[in-house]
C-alpha cells in the first residue's frame, strides 16, 4: 500500500476486514481459499484482511499475487528492545505485511492504548514502509454529551502529531463510533458523513493537499445490507469491517458494494 496509490486526485476505497481474535492458521487458509476467487475480478477497490499474528505468514503466502493484501492488528514503536509480547514493524516489514491497524477502540479500552503510544507508533509503521490506519472515534458518552468533535479532534490532533504534513496522505484514518463496533447499531449515513468531514477538516488544517489525499474509512457495524449506503458518502473512502468480514461472502458483498 505505498504512497503513489494515494496520492491522485481520486481516492481509491480500500475495503479491510478485521478479524479480530478469530482464526487459526488452518481457518484461515480455507477462509482466503474463498474469498480470492470472490474478489479476483474487482478493479477500483483496495482489499485487506488484519489477521492475528499467528495467521500472517501464510495469509501472505496465500494471498501472494492476488489484490488481497494483508495486514497486523497492532505494532510496538521500537525497532526491537526488551518488550515482552510485542511486535515490531521490522518483524511485519519481514513477512511482507502491507499494513497494521492502530489504535483500535479494543485496543484503547481493554488494553490500555493511549495516545501517546499511537504518535509514535504510527510514523513507526511509515517508517518502515508499512500501511498505518489509524483508529479514531468516539464513546456512547461522548456522542451523547456533544463530544465527538472534542474527542476526534484531540485523537487525530495527537496520534498524527509524529507525522509530517507531507505524509499525512499515506495514513489511512478509520472513523469508529464506539458505539456502533460489534452492536449492530449503526451511525446514520448523516452521523457517518458529517463526523468522516470533520475527520478530513482536521487534517486540513495541517496541510489542505493532504486532506483531499487521505482516505477515511467507517467502522461500526457494517454488513453487506448497508455497506452501499455508507460507501456511497462524499467523504467515506471505504470501510473498517468486523463481523461481517469473518465470511468470505459478507466481505466480498462488502467489496462488490465499493466497486459499484
Amino acid at each position: 500500500m505505498g504512497r503513489d496509490r494515494v496520492m491522485g486526485a481520486e481516492r481509491t476505497p480500500l475495503i479491510a476486514g478485521n478479524w479480530k481474535m478469530y482464526k487459526t492458521e488452518a481457518q484461515s487458509e480455507g477462509y482466503i481459499q474463498a474469498l480470492l476467487p470472490r474478489v479476483s475480478s474487482v478493479s477500483g477497490v483496495d482489499i485487506a484482511v488484519c489477521v492475528p499474528y499467528t495467521d500472517l505468514r501464510a495469509m501472505v503466502d496465500s494471498a501472494r499475487g492476488s489484490r488481497v493484501e494483508v495486514y497486523a492488528q497492532n505494532m510496538h514503536h521500537e525497532p526491537q528492545g526488551a518488550f515482552t509480547g510485542e511486535i515490531s514493524a521490522l518483524m511485519l516489514s519481514e513477512l511482507d505485511v502491507a499494513g497494521v491497524v492502530l489504535g483500535h477502540s479494543e485496543r484503547r479500552q481493554l488494553f490500555g492504548e493511549t495516545d501517546k503510544a499511537l504518535a509514535l507508533k504510527v510514523p513507526a509503521a511509515l517508517e518502515a514502509g508499512i500501511a498505518p490506519i489509524l483508529c479514531v472515534g468516539e464513546s456512547e458518552e461522548e456522542r451523547d454529551e456533544g463530544e465527538t468533535e472534542r474527542k476526534l479532534r484531540h485523537q487525530i490532533g495527537e496520534d498524527l502529531a509524529g507525522v509530517r504534513d507531507e505524509r499525512l496522505a499515506e495514513v489511512t484514518i478509520a472513523y469508529e463510533p464506539i458505539w456502533a463496533i460489534g452492536t449492530g447499531r449503526v451511525a446514520t449515513p448523516e452521523q457517518a458523513q458529517e463526523a468522516i468531514a470533520f475527520v478530513r477538516a482536521l487534517v486540513g488544517g495541517r496541510s489542505p493537499a493532504a486532506a483531499e489525499q487521505v482516505r477515511i474509512l467507517y467502522g461500526g457495524s457494517v454488513k453487506p445490507d448497508n455497506a452501499a449506503e455508507l460507501l456511497e458518502l462524499p467523504d467515506v473512502d471505504g470501510a473498517l469491517v468486523g463481523g461481517a468480514s469473518l465470511e468470505a461472502e459478507s466481505f466480498a458483498a462488502i467489496v462488490a458494494a465499493a466497486q459499484s
